[in-house]
């Protein structure tokens, strides 16, 4: 693993379990939530799945599980890849809560055993804003691409590059100019939910923001057929771009 894979590692790992307790229930209650309602708690991403039963999903950077454990409820076979210990000890707890079994790789991405993997999923899904940790987007998407079967389809929903100049999304994001291209280090995802001292003890993230452009080549130059690019409202602005979606597919 590299330096800034270890980095996101220790962040990640930095009280995430009590975290996703705090914000998501313990995993039983987090587990009820989940079989209530699978298809709501997926959101805005049912729309992309044309069926679940049956299906092979990896789920990319798939933290504590919170759309693997409802595509399992719905019949699909999830992997979760991602980074954190903590996340796969959440995400486990509450799919046996929820009387379903989830797979759950913990490591790198970009270290993905290909030999075990390649070729084996029906779907690769990834949400929640996850392409700024890869420093190279073509070197990311050339591994999404590895592990669909030939015929399978990616599903990347991130947030929308317009809110590298202006964060939309209220994450106390910086904004930078929209052609910045240099990595940089900043807060991880969940500091703001912290107090003083504990917030400046939590690790950095190392991050790299992408243009549309950046991104829909790097989809295209991988070999990948894009189907469609959808762009959707911020949370709580509706007159601003906040989150994107594109489906691409193997050949």
């Amino acid at each position: 693993m590299n330096e800034s894979g270890k980095q996101h590692k220790a962040a990640w790992e930095f009280d995430a379990y009590g975290f996703w307790v705090r914000q998501s229930g313990t995993p039983q209650e987090r587990a009820e939530k989940d079989k209530a309602d699978p298809v709501r708690m997926l959101g805005k991403y049912a729309a992309y799945f044309d069926q679940y039963q049956g299906i092979r999903v990896a789920n990319i950077c798939g933290s504590c599980g919170k759309k693997a454990i409802p595509l399992a409820l719905l019949g699909a076979d999830v992997t979760v890849f991602d980074i954190s210990e903590d996340n796969r000890r959440y995400a486990v707890e509450t799919a046996e809560a929820a009387g379903v079994q989830i797979n759950f790789v913990v490591g790198d991405v970009l270290e993905t055993d290909l030999d075990t993997y390649g070729e084996t999923f029906d779907v690769v899904f990834m949400e929640g804003g996850i392409l700024h940790y890869f420093h190279d987007l073509n070197e990311f998407m050339r591994i999404m691409y590895r592990l669909l079967k030939p015929g399978g389809k990616m599903i990347c929903s991130d947030f929308h590059p317009f809110t590298k100049i202006y964060d939309s999304l209220h994450l106390g994001i910086p904004s930078m100019g929209y052609f910045f291209s240099e990595v940089y280090e900043g807060e991880m995802a969940h500091a703001r939910f912290y107090e003083e001292p504990i917030r400046s003890r939590i690790p950095k993230c190392r991050y790299r923001k992408y243009t549309v452009s950046e991104i829909i080549n790097a989809i295209i130059n991988t070999g990948f057929r894009l189907q469609r690019f959808d762009e959707h409202p911020a949370w709580e602005d509706e007159k601003l771009p906040g989150e994107f979606t594109a489906i691409a597919c193997r050949e």
